[in-house]
């Protein structure tokens, strides 16, 4: 079996763990993902079988776009809702026009340190496990790409926004990163992966469909065809959304 299977992983499941399910749905051993969705996180993961796993890094590189809530009157360890929250003392909240402002300041090509709470490797070991065991790293900023930033909702403390970004994004730091421009906490609360390249979350598949489907190629896009959809659209970057709630 050799193709790529749009899923849309819920929250609370690794993407280790998401996939060893599709493996025994469809009896393909080979096959990896194109990108880690923290357990917390659902949305769109995009997993390779067979033949289509040297298409892994190529859709790697693919523009990713998520929607995502967060605090901005705490912060965690992690910088998301997993650890515990620690209340941050903003002494007036920000407007709306600042807080626009302000996302629209990360577009572009932007350094970015990456939560110690991370899997980034220092010395072959993952970061989160040397924080874990109260050896958290210092991590060196890595060029990170935003395309965009649309702001959806803001209620402080709540702030609701979608992003269009390059591979290595981690949007914990987007959020620590907004709230230190801003003054105040920021703590991520909620992230959904809406697209991987032209793999959309309308067109995923959850876990239980996959299972009831009868026929694999319902729901595999076979490998010539994962090959020219990404031919047709080499890194197209999703257009920006034209209005807010």
């Amino acid at each position: 079996m050799d193709g790529i299977i749009n899923l849309y992983k819920p929250p609370e499941l690794t993407s280790a763990k998401a996939l060893y399910r599709v493996r025994k749905i469809t009896g393909q051993r080979k096959s990896g993902h194109a990108g880690t969705l923290d357990p917390a996180a659902e949305g769109v993961l995009v997993l390779c079988l067979g033949r289509a796993t040297k298409l892994v890094e190529q859709l790697m590189d693919q523009p990713k776009v998520y929607r995502t809530t967060a605090r901005l009157d705490v912060t965690s360890r992690s910088f998301d809702s997993e650890d515990p929250l620690l209340p941050v003392l903003v002494a007036q909240p920000p407007p709306r026009e600042q807080v626009v402002q302000a996302l629209a300041g990360f577009e572009g090509t932007i350094a970015q340190v990456p939560p110690a709470i991370s899997a980034v490797k220092v010395g072959g070991r993952p970061a989160y496990k040397l924080s874990r065991a109260g050896k958290a790293p210092l991590l060196k900023p890595r060029p990170i790409q935003i395309y965009w930033i649309h702001v959806w909702k803001y209620d402080w403390p709540r702030l609701d926004f979608e992003v269009a970004c390059g591979r290595g994004t981690y949007i914990r730091a987007l959020i620590r990163d907004i709230g230190a421009r801003l003054g105040t906490g920021g703590c991520l609360t909620t992230l959904i992966r809406r697209a991987v390249g032209p793999f959309q979350a309308q067109q995923s598949w959850s876990l239980m469909d996959l299972e009831r489907a009868g026929d694999p190629g319902d729901y595999l896009l076979p490998l010539e065809e994962a090959r020219n959809l990404l031919a047709e659209r080499p890194a197209q970057v999703p257009p920006r959304p034209l209005r807010s709630e």
